[in-house]
Parts: C-alpha cells; sequence; structure tokens
C-alpha cells in the first residue's frame, strides 16, 4: 500500500483555512516561549531541591493531559488553530533548546548542568510550571513536567529521559508546526456530527474511542497494523460482533507467515488448532499438502478458543481490506511502548468493555450475557441492532479544548517530514545509558 493511501483528496478551502491560522500565529509574535523563560528567570531563587513542591501535584500534571472530549469534535478544529497559534510563536521566538545529556541518565534525583536546558525546554511548552525556576537540579517540579511531556506524546509517563523521549523533545518547534498544520487539515475533513455514537480508531496514537453523546465513553489501548502490512483509513459501519470466532488466516499471512513456520515444524497447524478447508467445506490432512512449494488454495480455520487469533471476540464493520476488531491472546503487547505489529487489522484491550458498549442497544445481549456465551466456547455472531459508525483516521497532532497539544509517532511516514517518524515501531523505551 502507498504511505499516502487512504488521506482524503483536500479542498482548497480547508488549505487556506489552515494558512490563515498560521498568519494570526505569525502576527501574535514571539510572546509565548519568551513569557516562559522569563517566568523561569524571574522565579524567587531556590535551592537546589524544592523542599515544599507537592509529589502529588507532580503526578497529577501526567494524568491532566487525559480528557473525555473526543479527537474528533466540534472543538477539534479551534483547538488544534488554536495549537498552531502557540507552536507560530514558539518558532518565531526562536524554538526550543536542544537536550543532550550525553552518557547522563536525566530522571529525578539528578543534578547536572543539562537540567537547565530541560527546565527551559519543558517550560517554553508549558509542561513546567515557571515557578519551577532554573537550576541544575532534576527535582520533583522537573519529574512532573517530564511525565506530562511523556504523557502527550503518548509515551510511558515515567519521569526518565529515555531514547524515544529525548527524540521527541528534540524535535524543532517549526517542524512541530508544520505537523499540527498538516493534521489541522485532515481534521478539517470530517464532519461535526458523525454520530450520536460511534467509534474513532486513530492508528498513530493506537487507541479506540467509542463516543457517545459528544463524550468519551470509554477508551482502549489498541494494536494496529506496522509499516509493512499498515492498517487502513476507512468510514464504515460496525455491523456485528462474534463471540468465541473462528479465524481464517488470510492469504497473506498463509503465504508470509504460515507456510514458513510449516516447513519448520509440520505439527504447527495441529498445535494451534487451525483445520484445513476445500471449497467443498470437507477437512484436508496437513500432511497431504508440499508445504515447500505455493500455499494450498485452502481455507486455514482456526477453532475457538484461548489460544485462537482473535480469543473471545471478533467486531466487524464493512471494508474491502478484510480488516476487523478483535480480542487477543496476547495481553503483553498493549504494555508494550509502540503497539504497531498487527498485519492490519486492530487489536483491542479490554475488549469486552468495548463489545458491551457495541451491544447495549441490542436487545438481549447484556454484560452477563455475553460473559455466559464467551464461557461456553460457542461460536456466536450477533448483529447489532442499530449499525455503529466507526472511523479509521490517521492524526498525528492536535489540540485539545483545555489547551493541552497532543503528538503521536508519524509510524506511517505520511506528515512529510522524516524527523517525525521516531522509529518507535516495536519494543520498550531504553533509557539513555
Amino acid at each position: 500500500m502507498s504511505k499516502k493511501n487512504g488521506i482524503e483528496a483536500l479542498s482548497r478551502r480547508a488549505f487556506l483555512a489552515s494558512a490563515a491560522t498560521v498568519g494570526a500565529g505569525a502576527l501574535a509574535g514571539p510572546v509565548f516561549a519568551q513569557s516562559a523563560l522569563d517566568g523561569l528567570l524571574n522565579a524567587p531563587k531556590r535551592g537546589n531541591w524544592d523542599d515544599q513542591f507537592d509529589a502529588k501535584a507532580a503526578s497529577r500534571t501526567a494524568t491532566a493531559v487525559l480528557s473525555n472530549t473526543p479527537i474528533l469534535s466540534p472543538q477539534s478544529v479551534p483547538s488544534t488553530q488554536q495549537a498552531i497559534m502557540q507552536y507560530q510563536q514558539i518558532a518565531s521566538a526562536g524554538g526550543w533548546p536542544e537536550v543532550n545529556p550525553g552518557d547522563q541518565r536525566l530522571q529525578l534525583g539528578v543534578s547536572s548542568p543539562t537540567v537547565q536546558a530541560l527546565r527551559q525546554r519543558l517550560a517554553i511548552t508549558g509542561d513546567l510550571p515557571r515557578e519551577a525556576g532554573l537550576s541544575n537540579a532534576f527535582d520533583s517540579y522537573v519529574d512532573g513536567a517530564v511525565k506530562r511531556f511523556q504523557a502527550r506524546h503518548g509515551l510511558p509517563a515515567d519521569g526518565v529521559l529515555g531514547e524515544f523521549t529525548l527524540k521527541a523533545m528534540n524535535i524543532p518547534a517549526d517542524v512541530r508546526l508544520q505537523q499540527l498544520n498538516t493534521n489541522l487539515i485532515r481534521i478539517q475533513t470530517f464532519p461535526e456530527d458523525m454520530g450520536r455514537r460511534h467509534l474513532m480508531v486513530n492508528i498513530p496514537a493506537a487507541y479506540v474511542e467509542a463516543v457517545e453523546d459528544g463524550s468519551v465513553a470509554t477508551r482502549h489501548t489498541a494494536v494496529v497494523g506496522r509499516l509493512s502490512r499498515p492498517t487502513h483509513i476507512v468510514n464504515s459501519k460496525v455491523y456485528e460482533v462474534i463471540l468465541n470466532p473462528y479465524w481464517t488466516a488470510p492469504r497473506s499471512i498463509v503465504e508470509k507467515d504460515i507456510m514458513p513456520l510449516m516447513r519448520k515444524d509440520p505439527t504447527y497447524l495441529e498445535k494451534n488448532a487451525i483445520r484445513l478447508i476445500d471449497g467443498k467445506g470437507n477437512e484436508v490432512a496437513p500432511e497431504t499438502v508440499d508445504w515447500n512449494g505455493e500455499a494450498p488454495n485452502l481455507m486455514f480455520r482456526q477453532d475457538p478458543g484461548k489460544i485462537n487469533a482473535m480469543a473471545s471476540t471478533k467486531i466487524n464493520f464493512y471494508n474491502k481490506n478484510g480488516e476487523y476488531m478483535h480480542d487477543t491472546p496476547q495481553q503483553g503487547l498493549f504494555n508494550k511502548l509502540m503497539r504497531f505489529e498487527s498485519s492490519g487489522c486492530v487489536r483491542v484491550q479490554n475488549v469486552r468493555d468495548l463489545t458491551t458498549w457495541l451491544l447495549r442497544e441490542t436487545p438481549g445481549w447484556s454484560r452477563q450475557q455475553m460473559e455466559q456465551v464467551i464461557a461456553s466456547g460457542t461460536n456466536t455472531p450477533i448483529k447489532l441492532a442499530t449499525e455503529v459508525p466507526v472511523y479509521f483516521v490517521y492524526i498525528s497532532a492536535w489540540g485539545m479544548p483545555d489547551g493541552v497539544v497532543q503528538f503521536r509517532d508519524d509510524i506511517y511516514e505520511m506528515d512529510g517530514n522524516a524527523e517525525l517518524a521516531l522509529d518507535t515501531t516495536s519494543g520498550m523505551e531504553q533509557p539513555v545509558q
């Protein structure tokens, strides 16, 4: 798939609206960045350590970036325009200093001249309060500010400047401004009314929002497609939930994954409860297949159960790509730093909460009834009484009504600048040693 696949053609009007916003920001001048630094420089003299700062306030700074307002709402365009004005002012004032700790690990308790540059960097984007002042101490003020920065960038809010936190922190202000402008144009393509009840899957953020009456009812961490097998951008409707689903391997997975595995281990299909079914519905014995040749023209179908690739649940929506949302037996994937590992389908954490929400207006399907069916192991398709709109979107930067500005890794390299693809596509963030 082309890296540009799924990005809708954008109107000249949308582009001009974005340009006008940037112009407004330029006229505002370099007030924001300079005032933030002035506030730090003029703060009351403090010792190396802040003994009076409430540590609970530091932890609250990270959680404060969460909001029940959906990413896509009637406030999305003006909020992102406001973010553009803020970052235009920052860029006009010269941006922010680079944070380069070298071989030193920056975290709570460290004292280093590099922390002064870190304080300036965090103050300019509003992550560090002005009363924190400038010092060499990585105190609870800085710890809270780093956690807030990490939360705004979709990184684990642990307060440690690891590899990807530093990469995100050192992206220049004008590049972030460009990213906001690119995403404003994307946001402008969506209608204000997306449906009273709808789902939004934000691919670069790797999460799902279930939205009801203008508020996020439930939010879910997700695993989406990797760069070589990306999740497609679609506007569709969820029409069905299947409990205890069969899993039918797509042709691409048969060719790229199952065939090589069978060459290494001829018992792979049996171990994974995968049956071969021919065009007449008859089961075919694996030992009759030449696994060193081309992939056979057979259905590879996995029985329901705990090792099923979709575990307890499959959520179907209309699309031509054979993609769907589902549960997974590999729950540990949701704890990874960046969750871009699937073959295009979307794995959803706490999927039973989501299916309970989806089925709430379908008579006869309470949470208790759903759990009973899952426990039985019986394959059970359920048509939704009312189909629920679902939007798969690619939004890597946006503003919120409370002034928080969010950024994510440009995982599919669609934002037009290589610096925005941080290569955070797998594994855990490693601390700088």
